[in-house]
């Protein structure tokens, strides 16, 4: 099944388990446990639905990604000499030498090292990730990890100072002729650190000395995934210890905007969430919850009748509740007490601090009983939510 069948099934399984709900609610708005389990497997297929949706349209989006031009088209005349313009001619690792020259050392195993890999050798050890990797594995990352599309990016060679007002302008009435009046502004600073993420693969020896295997596209997507998982986890729960600060996190994340009274949600909190909000971040607001919290909420109708919940209809739009694009994150907490629960906000004021250059590293000796080679890239990144009332958590109640 394509995307879309995909999805018109979905639609038609939820609007038959929204039906059989209407109809076997006992007087007291209650299903049997037999009624139950069925529902329940109705939820599941439509909660698998929804994940191989997404897992094809990420999919499609990496395809179309990788399918990119990897080189400049040549336009000029062949031994035509070099062009005019030299800021035209791409040196060093953004060079298309520099892919050539890493591709060969990986399929060697680093044992052929080009003189231009070896002038971008780091201190620490490793080399530069040729420029086009760099980008192709940045669009990797922003279509897997969800902070990455929604929060802001900036790529920083040292430490960078983000500064907050920390007072607002008030404007006031005065008399015809009357004196102006002028308020103190202050700000507050943020800092963007850098923090050290090391991602391992595996890459059977069979596959890297077999020259018809893609191994660029292997390489960039392997690690584009691993990376991915590893930062939406730290851009979520990250306790700003020796890694980035989550949005969730309970002293610079989010504020706390909804606390439940226990540990179910109902249509109110839902409400509640969405106005704790102040209006302008409501313009690009959005939800980031976990799977198994956005099963709880499919159940819930607003005064009206409707589902709060609204699966998406065509592919590429979103499924949304009360309106709001719903983000789901394997990341994000399970509904459980005393714990955030989703957050509701404009993440665009989180900012992901991007520190100069990944490096590409090999495992020598490490799986060589495997008949496996490894290697290892490492990055520097730090993110942090600069303004904490952009997004507002819900939380549950410190008991069921």
């Amino acid at each position: 099944m394509n995307v879309q069948e995909l999805i018109n099934k979905r639609a038609n399984v939820w609007e038959n388990a929204k039906a059989f709900l209407e109809d076997h609610r006992n007087n007291e708005g209650i299903l049997s446990v037999e009624d139950g389990a069925t529902y329940d497997h109705m939820e599941d297929e439509i909660t698998s639905l929804t994940k191989e949706i997404d897992r094809l349209q990420r999919q499609r989006d990496i395809d179309d990604m990788l399918g990119k031009p990897t080189a400049t088209p040549l336009t000029g005349k062949p031994g035509a000499g070099a062009p005019d313009d030299p800021e035209k001619v791409k040196t060093g690792r953004a060079s298309e030498q520099y892919r050539k020259d890493m591709l060969t050392a990986f399929r060697t195993n680093f044992r052929k090292i080009s003189n231009v890999l070896q002038e971008s050798v780091p201190t620490e050890g490793g080399y530069l990730v040729p420029e086009e990797w760099d980008s192709r594995l940045i669009d990797v990352l922003t279509e897997d990890n969800i902070m990455r599309s929604l929060g802001t990016t900036i790529t920083t060679s040292g430490g960078h100072r983000i500064n907050i007002a920390a007072t607002k302008p008030a404007a006031a009435w005065i008399d015809e002729g009357g004196e102006l009046t002028f308020g103190e502004a202050t700000f507050e600073q943020k800092n963007l650190d850098a923090y050290k993420l090391h991602v391992a693969i595996k890459i059977t020896e069979e596959l890297l000395y077999d020259n018809a295997f893609n191994l660029e596209n292997y390489i960039i997507t392997q690690f584009g995934k691993a990376i991915s998982n590893a930062e939406e986890d730290a851009f979520l729960n990250g306790d700003g210890n020796k890694k980035p600060t989550g949005i969730f996190d309970a002293t610079n994340g989010g504020t706390v905007g909804v606390t439940l009274s226990g540990a179910t949600i109902k249509t109110d909190d839902i409400i509640s969430l969405i106005y704790a909000l102040k209006r302008p971040y409501r313009r690009n607001a959005s939800f980031i919850l976990n799977d198994a919290t956005l099963a709880a909420i499919r159940k819930l109708k607003d005064n009206n009748g409707a589902y709060l919940w609204q699966p998406s209809y065509q592919a590429g739009e979103p499924d949304r509740i009360c309106g709001y694009v719903a983000h789901t994150s394997p990341y994000a907490p399970v509904l459980e007490a005393g714990k955030p629960v989703m957050a509701f906000g404009d993440y665009s004021y989180y900012n992901i601090g991007d520190r100069g250059t990944r490096t590409l590293q090999e495992l020598r000796e490490l799986f060589a009983g495997n008949g496996m080679v490894g290697y290892v890239m490492k990055e520097r990144v730090d993110g942090l939510l600069v303004l904490p009332e952009a997004v507002q958590i819900m939380q549950a109640g410190a008991s069921a």
